[in-house]
C-alpha cells in the first residue's frame, strides 16, 4: 500500500497583500507576429502560445544553441574564456552580421562569445564553433543531437549562425526550449546584459541588437535575428519578483514588431502570473525499512519548490505526498522512493522525486557479526 496525503497549502499571508485577479486572456490579434510563445523559465510551463510549433526560419537567434554548446564546453573545462581562437578561412568568410575577422586573427574566447552575443557576429559564432568541435559540420552535428535530447522535434540546424539555408528550420516552442537550456548557464547573462562594449583593444565598437535592454523592465536577454527568410525574430528574457519568462516572436514584419509583440508577451506573463516558493523541509518523514540494518530510512526533496500560478490562485494549490508505508532492504542513496506533486484544480502544475537521503544495508550474517564486533570493541 501507499500512503497518499492530500494537504491544501494556503499562502494567505504571503498573498494577502496581492489583489486576487483571473487570468486575463491574450488574443491573438494582440501579437501580430505569425508565431510566438511565452514560457515560464522556472518550470518550462507554456503561459501562451500561437502558432508555436510552425516550422520557420529563425535566423541569428539559432546562436542560442550554439551558444549553449559554448557554454557547456566552458563549464566543463574543454575550453576556457582565455583561451586564444585563431579565426580559419572559412569562418572569416561569413557574410551578414560580422566583426570582420581576417584569417589568422585571433581573439580569445571571451571576445568572442561577446561578438557572438552583443553584435550577433556570424564570423565569431563559426570560429567558436570549430573551436569546440574541430568544425561547424561537427559542431552542427551537436547542435542536432542536443536540440533532440531537449524534445525539440521541429527543429534541424543546418550551420551555427543562422543564415538562410534550405532546411534549417525551427519553431517558437523549440526556441524557448533552448533559451531556457541556454540561461542555466547564468555566466551567459554577463554577456547578454552588454548594451555596448569595445574589442580589439577599443578600435571596434559593438551594440546590442536586443533593443528591449534600453525600454523593458526586468530585461536580461536574450538573442535577436533578421534574415530575408526568417523576418524579424526575438527571444527576450526577463524577471521580476522571482518570476522569469521566455518570450519568443518569429517572423515579425519588423523590428519594431518583434521588440513591441516580446513586450506584449512579457506584460501579460507579469500581469497574470507569480512565482511562489514552498518550504517542504517539514513535510517528510523517515521511512521503515524491512530486512535492513537500519529501521528506518531518511528521505529528501529539493529544499524549496517554486510555483508559477495566476496571482491571487496561489492559495487554491494542492500538495500530493506520495510515499511507501515501508521499503525494502537495501537502500541506496539517491533511489528514487516517492514522489511529492502540487496542482491547482485539475492541472498538475509540479512534480519532484523523493530520494533516499543515506544507505541502508541489507541484513546479512556478515553484516550482523560486524556490527557485533563493533559493539564489542566499543565496550
Amino acid at each position: 500500500m501507499r500512503l497518499k496525503l492530500f494537504t491544501a497549502i494556503f499562502l494567505a499571508v504571503l498573498l494577502s497583500a496581492i489583489p486576487t485577479l483571473s487570468v486575463s486572456a491574450l488574443s491573438e490579434d494582440e501579437i501580430s507576429s505569425p508565431a510566438a510563445i511565452l514560457m515560464d523559465a522556472n518550470s518550462g510551463k507554456i503561459l501562451y502560445e500561437k502558432n508555436a510549433h510552425d516550422q520557420r526560419p529563425c535566423a541569428s537567434i539559432t546562436k542560442v544553441m550554439t551558444l549553449t554548446l559554448v557554454m557547456e564546453a566552458i563549464d566543463s573545462g574543454k575550453i576556457h574564456m582565455d583561451d586564444v581562437v585563431t579565426t580559419s578561412a572559412h569562418a572569416a568568410s561569413m557574410g551578414g552580421s560580422d566583426i570582420w575577422l581576417e584569417e589568422g586573427e585571433q581573439m580569445t574566447v571571451d571576445d568572442m562569445v561577446k561578438a557572438t552575443v552583443v553584435a550577433s557576429a556570424n564570423d565569431a559564432a563559426v570560429a567558436l564553433a570549430e573551436f569546440v568541435s574541430g568544425s561547424e559540420d561537427d559542431f552542427v552535428a551537436a547542435m542536432n543531437e542536443k536540440a533532440k535530447s531537449l524534445g525539440m522535434e521541429d527543429t534541424t540546424f543546418m550551420n551555427c549562425n543562422g543564415l538562410d539555408e534550405e532546411g534549417h528550420i525551427t519553431s517558437a516552442h523549440d526556441v524557448a526550449v533552448m533559451s531556457r537550456e541556454l540561461i542555466k548557464h547564468e555566466q551567459i547573462f554577463d554577456y547578454t546584459s552588454i548594451w555596448l562594449d569595445y574589442l580589439r583593444d577599443g578600435e571596434t565598437q559593438i551594440v546590442n541588437t536586443n533593443k528591449l535592454l534600453k525600454s523593458y523592465n526586468g530585461i536580461t536577454g536574450l538573442k535577436t535575428g533578421t534574415t530575408g527568410e526568417a523576418g524579424s525574430c526575438i527571444s527576450a528574457t526577463a524577471e521580476r519578483d522571482g518570476l522569469s519568462l521566455i518570450a519568443v516572436v518569429l517572423g515579425a514584419g519588423s523590428g519594431t514588431d518583434r521588440f513591441r509583440d516580446a513586450a506584449t508577451l512579457l506584460d501579460y506573463g507579469f500581469a497574470n502570473f507569480e512565482c511562489r516558493e514552498l518550504s517542504l523541509e517539514d513535510e517528510l518523514s523517515p521511512v521503515p525499512v524491512e530486512g535492513g540494518m537500519q529501521e528506518e530510512v531518511e528521505i529528501a526533496c529539493d529544499d524549496s519548490t517554486y510555483l508559477t500560478v495566476p496571482k491571487g490562485e496561489g492559495e487554491g494549490v494542492e500538495q500530493t505526498l506520495d510515499v511507501p508505508e515501508s521499503l525494502p532492504a537495501p537502500v541506496s542513496k539517491g533511489d528514487v522512493v516517492g514522489s511529492l506533486s502540487f496542482s491547482l484544480g485539475e492541472e498538475e502544475i509540479a512534480s519532484f522525486d523523493i530520494v533516499a537521503a543515506e544507505d541502508v544495508e541489507e541484513k546479512s550474517f556478515g553484516s550482523i557479526l560486524m556490527l557485533l564486533l563493533q559493539s564489542m570493541i566499543k565496550m
